[in-house]
C-alpha cells in the first residue's frame, strides 16, 4: 500500500467534508509534555501537510492558545487552500486574567482560560481562535470537553444544559450560514457521544481513547448510531494513552496512568499475535480503528516530522487478515468487532 492511498480522503460523515484517513493532533503543540521549539513545532506541521495530511484538529486549550498560533504559522508557510481545519469551543480566553493552572499543559501562552459554553461565549471563542490561527475560515467547529472526565458528575447537567442551550445553537447558525461545514463534539466519553448524538443535528464527533485495539466500549451502543445518524468519527486516542506504541514495557501508560497488570498481560497478549504475523503492535493499532465504517480519520499528535513520517509509513504497510482472525480466535477480540479485513478492497 502507498502513503497516497494510506491516507487517501473518505468522506466524514454526511457533511461530505473529505478528510485524510490519518489526521494531525496538535494538542502537543501547546506544550503538552514538554516545551517544543518554535520552529520544530511548525516543521511538524509542515512536515504532515506534505505528507498528504488534509485534516488538522486543534483548541484553544491546546497551550491557551499557542497550538493554534503554531498551527497558524505553519498554514502560512505552507498554504492552506487543501486543508481541512478543525477547532472548538467552550473556552474563552482571557488574555489580561492570569494564566492560572489546572490546564495540565507544562508551557504554553500567559492567558487565562475560562468555560463558555453560551451562545455568545461560543461566537467569542471561535473568533478569537480565527484571529490565534490567521484564518478567515474554519471547517469543523466541536464543543469541547462536556464529559465527566472534565466537570465531574455534579456539574455534568449543568454543563451539557448550557452547551445545547448555548453553544449548539450558535454552531447550527454558523453551518446554516455556510460559515462553518460541520459542527460536532469533542470529548473522550462515548455516553456523551450518545447522548449529544440522541439530543442534536451533528455532522461529527472527536473521539479520545475508547475505541482502539485494546478495547471497544463505544463499539456497543455508541457506533451503531453514529452509522445511523450518518455521523463521521474522527478518533484520538488510539494508543490508549500509549500502552498500544509502546508494548506492556516498565511504566507504560494507559489513560493517562500507569497501566495496570491486567492491561499489561492483555497488550502482551495482543503484542505477540501481532509478533507472529511479523506486524509491530504499533501499526496493528493505527490500522484497526479504520476497520469500522464509522470511522472517517484518525488524529494523531506529533512532535516532529520524524514522528509524522513514521505514522504514514506504519499505515502505509499492510496488515494481513490473518492476524485479525488470531485475534479474534483467542478472544483478544469479539467475534463481531469489524476489522479492515472487512471492508472493501481500494485500489
Amino acid at each position: 500500500m502507498s502513503a497516497a492511498n494510506a491516507l487517501a480522503p473518505r468522506p466524514l460523515g454526511r457533511s461530505g467534508l473529505p478528510v485524510s484517513t490519518l489526521g494531525f493532533g496538535a494538542a502537543p503543540l501547546g506544550d503538552l509534555y514538554a516545551r517544543l521549539d518554535e520552529a520544530q513545532a511548525v516543521a511538524t506541521v509542515e512536515a504532515a501537510i506534505a505528507g498528504g495530511v488534509t485534516l488538522i484538529d486543534t483548541s484553544p486549550l491546546y497551550g491557551h492558545g499557542l497550538s493554534e498560533h503554531r498551527v497558524g504559522a505553519a498554514l502560512r508557510r505552507a498554504g492552506s487552500d487543501q486543508v481541512i481545519l478543525s477547532t472548538k469551543v467552550g473556552r474563552v480566553a482571557e488574555p489580561f486574567a492570569g494564566r492560572g493552572d489546572g490546564s495540565g499543559y507544562l508551557g504554553g501562552l500567559p492567558h487565562g482560560m475560562r468555560f463558555d459554553y453560551s451562545y455568545d461565549g461560543a461566537m467569542r471563542s471561535l473568533e478569537q481562535s480565527a484571529l490565534r490561527l490567521g484564518v478567515d475560515r474554519i471547517d469543523i467547529v466541536l464543543i469541547h470537553d462536556v464529559d465527566v472526565w472534565t466537570h465531574g458528575e455534579a456539574m455534568i447537567e449543568q454543563r451539557f444544559s448550557e452547551a445545547m442551550n448555548g453553544a449548539y445553537r450558535a454552531l447550527e447558525s454558523l453551518r446554516a450560514s455556510g460559515a462553518v461545514k460541520a459542527i460536532g463534539v469533542g470529548v473522550n466519553e462515548a455516553a456523551m457521544c450518545e447522548r449529544f448524538a440522541r439530543a442534536g443535528d451533528f455532522d461529527t464527533m472527536l473521539l479520545a481513547g475508547r475505541y482502539s485495539l485494546l478495547e471497544q466500549p463505544a463499539l456497543a451502543s455508541f457506533m451503531p448510531l453514529a452509522l445511523e445518524k450518518g455521523i463521521g468519527l474522527m478518533l484520538g486516542g488510539v494508543f490508549n494513552s500509549g500502552i498500544l506504541a509502546t508494548g506492556p514495557v516498565a511504566g507504560a501508560k494507559y489513560n493517562y496512568n500507569p497501566a495496570p497488570p491486567d492491561i499489561l498481560a492483555r497488550v502482551g497478549a495482543i503484542q505477540a499475535v501481532c509478533a507472529r504475523h511479523d506486524v509491530p503492535l504499533r501499526r496493528a493499532a493505527l490500522h484497526f480503528p479504520l476497520g469500522h465504517p464509522a470511522v472517517a480519520s484518525l488524529v494523531m499528535g506529533a512532535v516532529s516530522p520524524a514522528e509524522v513520517a513514521d505514522q504514514i509509513a506504519e499505515l502505509s504497510q499492510p496488515v494481513p487478515a490473518a492476524l485479525w482472525a488470531e485475534l479474534k480466535a483467542q478472544g483478544l477480540l469479539g467475534a463481531d468487532v469489524p476489522v479492515p479485513a472487512d471492508l472493501p478492497a481500494t485500489s
